[in-house]
């Protein structure tokens, strides 16, 4: 044999290696899906006709191409953050035309800003994708996928998946109270509501089990009332709102008791419950022990706490996003969502119950 067939033969062997290294990541990568709120939205807005967007300067300021996504962020956001984690690209928005072929086998974001559990949340940006019809895209992602892989590796591939589901905050901020006397707070008294929403989240979770979900991480609130939107509003000198902070921990254990049935009910711990309001709590009673000069002033915005409107080219603008707990009125920075996955990924049982992402991925593993 010449040099040059047995270097030819080194080639291929050090090829078959290389390629039977890469393929278990590959098959190891499971499918992502994502459903909820702007806390989550990929850029599903971008598509539709709605003032609820973050497609525009600021918004993406640090994201890796420095171009406004649809993420409510000013880099990644938690389920990108969490896509790294599983060893996954970024999911796609559903709405995306890239969103084809092999892409679909990654996952799939059905986000949408504004929306709630509630029909009825969400009514003053006009077009958004509200929750039963997220779970109607799924279904009919569901079919594309069968097309692509047949029914069988699809289900599969749905029952294997880690799913993220994020609603609950707009129900109270822009809904029952959105306004003064809303139809809500007149029809109900603040405990009564949060029972009515919780029994309609109830309905939502059962019908995306139907749908083949099997690992669903579901997050609570955060501190409503802690916002710089609701400081701007409602603070005299940087208290927390109490009406939001009240409706948060009313929310919070009832949404985590009515899991914990379900998961009786299903004889298995499909959904895990992330104590959203905690893992906020902890950077924003404590700010500087995380790193941040402020957890009540917004890093874009105007007016008190940075807290009024949206942000825009217009409003002030930090120069460094790392030091700041919130990036908007509403939603934090790429830095504290990373520190927020950071406790969906280890944290005890105080932020994820019964369980947390690490433990579900190791079990998961040896099925």
């Amino acid at each position: 044999m010449d040099n040059s067939s047995i270097f030819i033969s080194w080639m291929i062997l050090g090829l078959l290696l290389t390629l039977g290294n890469v393929a278990p990541q590959a098959e190891a990568a499971r499918a992502f899906f994502v459903f909820g709120d702007s806390l989550v939205d990929n850029g599903n807005n971008n598509y539709l006709a709605t003032t609820a967007r973050a497609d525009a300067y600021p918004y993406g300021i640090d994201y890796p191409t420095h171009r406004a996504t649809g993420r409510f962020s000013n880099g990644l956001n938690i389920p990108d953050l969490i896509s790294e984690q599983i060893g996954s690209e970024p999911t796609l928005p559903y709405l995306s035309p890239e969103l084809t072929g092999q892409r679909l086998l990654v996952g799939a974001n059905f986000a949408s800003a504004g929306i709630g559990i509630l029909n009825d949340t969400g009514v003053q940006f006009i077009n958004i994708i509200r929750i039963a019809k997220q779970l109607e895209y799924f279904q009919q992602y569901q079919q594309r996928v069968s097309a692509l892989i047949g029914p069988e590796q699809t289900q599969r591939l749905v029952n294997q998946a880690l799913i993220l589901m994020t609603l609950g905050g707009n129900d109270f901020v822009n809904n029952y109270y959105l306004v003064p006397f809303s139809a809500r707070s007149r029809q109900f008294a603040l405990p009564d509501y949060v029972v009515y929403i919780i029994s309609e989240y109830r309905k939502i979770l059962v019908r995306l089990h139907g749908l083949g979900a099997r690992r669903v991480l579901v997050t609570g609130t955060g501190p409503l009332g802690c916002v710089p939107a609701e400081l701007a509003q409602h603070s005299r000198a940087g208290e927390c709102a109490v009406e939001l902070q009240r409706a948060a921990a009313l929310f919070n254990p009832q949404l985590v008791q009515m899991l914990n049935e379900l998961n009786r009910e299903l004889g298995s711990d499909v959904f895990i419950a992330a104590n959203a309001y905690d893992m906020h709590m902890d950077w924003i009673s404590n700010p500087q022990a995380y790193g941040f000069v402020t957890s009540k002033v917004a890093c874009c915005g105007q007016g008190p706490y940075n807290g009024i409107g949206l942000c825009t080219l217009a409003s002030n603008l930090c120069p460094n996003r790392d030091i700041y707990a919130f990036w908007d009125p509403f939603h934090p920075s790429e830095r504290a969502n990373r520190l927020i996955v950071q406790q969906i990924v280890t944290g005890s049982t105080k932020y994820m119950n019964p369980m947390n992402l690490s433990t579900i991925i190791a079990l998961d593993s040896r099925v």
